[in-house]
């Protein structure tokens, strides 16, 4: 299915690996215009290798994003380099509390709590408050704010769940306040992802009979989402195929759902 994202114009947060980098690179693959924001100083320009192979437009930029005025001006920066903006991925997020306790909120303070929102729902509004003048501009466009299945659902990790549940209810707030300016904006909630470096990759090379086992009772496909299938959705709902979908959550988690709420990460 062809997109007809050949001249869109995208930004994405959190870009250098995993779900951001598979995000630009679906969204690189469909002719996308894309800005790498991520954090570490070769990060955005290892990822624009990959995202580049594609052919067309990488941008990069290095900013953490809960420094607002850096965000805002990265966004200002990388629309100018891009020639506007049209597409918006709030994609950048976690956790700043370590495993264990992993963020519980009687084994975190309220400075935990703080800096987890700001990590997740706040850099995403910022994001967007700093973009919707270029997607005004544009004549519109859309946004997908990347949250996940603990924001909707009951699971450990306290203060990363209930900033993920705002991170939900930004996204469907805005969809309402911004469509007079014909801008769309999604949520998509994946489950539990594997991709080289992260979480659940430590795991498979460090506990493989621990791993193969969460796999086989957690998931009814018997194995863990991969980074390019949540790209692939997030780059359709960023397309004009999805042009009447706006103030969704689209859940994309292999039914990891319906299992017990204490497996949930």
């Amino acid at each position: 299915m062809d997109l007809g994202l050949q001249d869109a114009r995208a930004v994405v947060t959190g870009a250098s690996r995993g779900l951001g980098l598979a995000i630009a690179d679906a969204l690189a693959a469909e002719g996308a215009a894309v800005a790498l924001l991520a954090r570490g100083a070769n990060a955005p320009a290892d990822a624009a290798a990959q995202v580049g192979r594609h052919g067309g437009r990488v941008v990069t930029r290095v900013v953490g994003v809960t420094d607002h005025q850096a965000l805002a001006a990265a966004v200002d920066d990388v629309a100018d380099q891009l020639g506007g903006l049209d597409r918006v991925v709030a994609n950048a997020g976690g956790t700043v509390v370590a495993e264990p306790p992993g963020g519980n909120l009687l084994d975190s303070t309220a400075a935990d709590l703080t800096a987890t929102f700001e990590l997740n729902a706040g850099h995403a509004a910022t994001l967007v408050r700093a973009a919707h003048p270029h997607l005004v501009r544009a004549g519109g466009g859309a946004v997908v704010m990347v949250t996940s299945v603990t924001g909707s659902k009951v699971a450990p990790r306290t203060t990363y769940a209930v900033a993920k549940a705002a991170e939900i209810h930004l996204a469907r707030v805005l969809a309402d306040e911004l469509a007079g300016d014909r801008i769309r904006v999604n949520a998509v909630s994946p489950g539990s992802i594997l991709f080289e470096g992260g979480g659940w990759d430590t795991l498979r090379r460090n506990d493989p009979e621990a791993f193969a086992t969460f796999e086989r009772e957690e998931f009814p496909w018997g194995r863990l989402g991969r980074a390019q299938e949540v790209g692939d959705v997030v780059a359709f709902l960023l397309s004009s195929r999805a042009s009447w979908v706006t103030g969704a959550d689209v859940v994309v988690d292999g039914a990891q759902h319906r299992a017990s709420a204490r497996r949930f990460r």
